[in-house]
């Protein structure tokens, strides 16, 4: 071969890897494979950065948008700043629906921080005594969490059609005949010395001194629980290849391990 063949060769290859450059290299940029999560400030910042690195690995590119105000990332979804949310349950983005008409779909679970019942006086439900003094939060939503849990444990029984959204004139037996005392979420938990047992956020146990391992007596399922958090993305593009690989860089032993040490189980995965 002469050398200008083999110089012609050359040109030919390097003008034909230009072209793949300019026709494959934008694809390998494209938009789509980088997204935009909307997260809450806090503990899930580093739940969310070991998510981030599994997404590496199918090719996605994670950028966390902190928020925090829990009215805006879906705002920003709806308005398309963002790519995804992560911080909310069924009844809130319903409510959120409901009030702004997003169109916002869930795409995968995430964790849930089960609300509880706590004593210091029994050890199990069945211990509880007939007229039992029980703190349960006073706002809407979580009173009905907590008369709902109240009902699993066989303790009292809701009209059929209470729902999520339950309150105390909904029960229509009480076989114990509990004293059912609504009090603030942030109050029902310090106030355990003066009650039989309280349904108290999880949060808000520990913020009270209440240690889950010793004091809690019962507890929401996780299966099915309405109040599961997860994964959420504009309706109109809940099909598209990146959600679901936006789904299992979150879904996977590395994110639960990271997510267990950050919440000290006050939270559990979902998945």
């Amino acid at each position: 071969m002469s050398a200008d063949h083999r110089f012609t060769r050359r040109a030919l290859l390097a003008a034909s890897s230009f072209a793949l450059a300019l026709a494959f290299g934008p694809a390998v940029q494209a938009d789509t494979t980088k997204i935009k999560v909307g997260i809450i400030g806090g503990e899930d910042e580093a739940v969310w950065a070991v998510a981030a690195e599994q997404a590496k690995a199918a090719g996605l590119e994670l950028e966390l948008v902190v928020f925090n105000d829990y009215t805006q990332p879906n705002e920003a979804l709806q308005r398309g700043e963002i790519d995804a949310n992560a911080f909310q349950h069924g009844p809130y983005l319903d409510a959120q629906i409901a009030g702004n008409g997003y169109t916002i779909t869930p795409v995968g679970l995430t964790a849930v921080w089960p609300i509880g019942l706590y004593s210091t006086k029994v050890d199990t439900v069945a211990e509880l005594p007939d007229g039992a003094v029980v703190g349960v939060p006073n706002d809407p939503s979580n009173a009905g969490r907590a008369l709902n849990l109240l009902q699993a444990q066989g303790l009292i029984t809701l009209r059929e059609d209470a729902g999520i959204l339950a309150t105390a004139a909904d029960i229509v037996e009480n076989p114990k005949n509990l004293d059912i005392k609504e009090l603030d979420a942030g109050v029902v938990g310090r106030a355990i010395a003066d009650l039989d047992a309280a349904v108290v956020n999880t949060d808000w146990a520990l913020k009270s001194g209440l240690v889950p391992e010793t004091d809690r007596i019962a507890q929401e399922a996780v299966e099915g629980n309405p109040y599961n958090n997860f994964i959420a993305v504009k309706t109109d593009r809940k099909d598209e290849p990146w959600v679901k690989d936006l789904v299992a860089a979150y879904q996977n032993e590395a994110v639960r391990a990271e997510f267990d040490k950050v919440y000290k189980g006050t939270g559990i995965a979902a998945y």
